[in-house]
C-alpha cells in the first residue's frame, strides 16, 4: 500500500501555487507554480487534480522535461501505464540525461509487464538509452520480475 503525504501538510504548498497562478505571473512562473502544485498534489495522493496541473504547465512551457516526468509519475501511480509510458518518452526525448524519467519509466514497464501477465498476455522487453549507467540493473530487475532472468542482459 503507498503512504501519501498528509493532505494538511500539503495544503499550504497547494495554496501558495494556487495564489501565484491566480496573481498571472510571467509563463515561466505559471508554468513552475502548476507543476510544483501538481507535485503536492500527487503526493497527497490527489492525482485527477495533479494531471491538469502537469498539463498546464506542458501547455505553458513545452520545452521543459520535470512535469512530462511528474504528469508520468502521476500516471504511474494511478495505474494508467500506457499513459504514463507516453508522458515520460517525452520527458526522455526532451532531456535524454533525466535519470528520474528512466527510472519511473522502467516502473511503468515493469507494472504494465506485471499487469499483462497476470492477463496472460506476453509485452516486449523495454530498453534504456545507452547513456544511462545502470541499465543493466534495471534490466536484470525487470527479467527476474517477469521469470525470464536467464536472457541476455
Amino acid at each position: 500500500m503507498q503512504r501519501f503525504r498528509s493532505p494538511y501538510r500539503l495544503q499550504p504548498r497547494i495554496n501558495g501555487c494556487t495564489a501565484l497562478i491566480a496573481s498571472s505571473q510571467g509563463t515561466t512562473a505559471l508554468a513552475i507554480a502548476h507543476n510544483n502544485r501538481g507535485n503536492a498534489y500527487t503526493a497527497s495522493g490527489d492525482f485527477d487534480r495533479a494531471i491538469p496541473d502537469f498539463d498546464q504547465s506542458i501547455k505553458l512551457d513545452p520545452a521543459t522535461a520535470k512535469p512530462f516526468n511528474n504528469r508520468g509519475a502521476a500516471y504511474l501511480r494511478k495505474g494508467e501505464y500506457d499513459l504514463a509510458l507516453k508522458s515520460l518518452d517525452e520527458a526522455i526525448k526532451l532531456n535524454p540525461n533525466y535519470g528520474r524519467a528512466f527510472v519511473n519509466r522502467a516502473g511503468a514497464y515493469l507494472k504494465r509487464a506485471s499487469t499483462s501477465a497476470r492477463r496472460g498476455t506476453m509485452t516486449r522487453p523495454f530498453v534504456l538509452s545507452p547513456i544511462w549507467k545502470p541499465r543493466g540493473v534495471g534490466r536484470c530487475w525487470t527479467r527476474a520480475i517477469l521469470g525470464s532472468l536467464a536472457g541476455s542482459a
